[in-house]
């Protein structure tokens, strides 16, 4: 589809199909259908979703609730995550969300307007929590952020890391009783980040990556050692 008006026809033979009379390019809608004394129906029509299309489809809110958005139907390797995003936004909004299939024009409305109350997770939540907790001051300000976003997982394998630096090879039970971290033996059997090296059964020692590890995170390391 190579103009909104590719969009047009579409859309308008459903909303037809629904008994609606519909005209487009109506004040500044680019789509509107009525129906006996019913809401007047508003679509905008658009080659690709953006921040200003859900400021034009908001802004049609002040005239009526029966507001909808209508984009070509993605694809692509993305297209599944972005129709779900752009979904969940919409219903948030209180938008309904249309796409049309640009090869066959097939029309497909996914959400109608309408007010949203999203289901809170309970496990997504403690979930948060956990992270927050186990991650040591506040490593992911100022310059930590240019190497990567810090975990509380590499604050863990850090600490193991600078023992091993300082005192050599040592079993994963004397690790996790100095560092605290209790996972101490089973992050350095993982070996996430190529850091450790099994010396022998339940000890291990630190790679040259680990040294370097301690290197490149050295501001996440002195933030978590600090409690900053």
């Amino acid at each position: 589809m190579k103009q909104e008006r590719d969009l047009y026809a579409p859309v308008k033979a459903l909303l037809v199909g629904q008994g609606y009379e519909v005209k487009g390019e109506v004040g500044a809608a680019d789509l509107v259908a009525l129906r006996g004394n019913e809401e007047p129906v508003v679509v905008e029509l658009k080659l690709r979703l953006s921040l200003a299309l859900f400021h034009q489809a908001v802004a049609r809110q002040a005239v009526t609730d029966l507001v909808y958005i209508a984009v070509p139907r993605p694809s692509g390797r993305s297209a599944k995550r972005a129709l779900k995003d752009n979904l969940a936004l919409c219903r948030r909004l209180g938008l309904g969300f249309i796409t049309v299939r640009p090869e066959d024009g097939f029309v497909e409305v996914h959400c109608d307007p309408g007010p949203y109350a999203p289901r809170k997770s309970a496990r997504r939540r403690d979930r948060l929590l956990r992270a927050f907790q186990r991650l040591r001051g506040d490593p992911n300000d100022g310059g930590a952020t240019r190497h990567g976003i810090v975990t509380g997982y590499r604050q863990d394998s850090l600490a193991c890391a600078a023992y091993l630096a300082e005192h050599g090879a040592a079993r994963g039970r004397d690790v996790a009783a100095s560092t605290g971290v209790a996972q101490a033996t089973r992050i350095m059997r993982e070996n996430h980040y190529g850091w450790f090296e099994k010396v022998e059964t339940g000890v291990y020692g630190l790679t040259e990556a680990g040294r370097a590890g301690l290197v490149h995170w050295a501001y996440s390391w002195e933030a978590a050692a600090s409690g900053a």
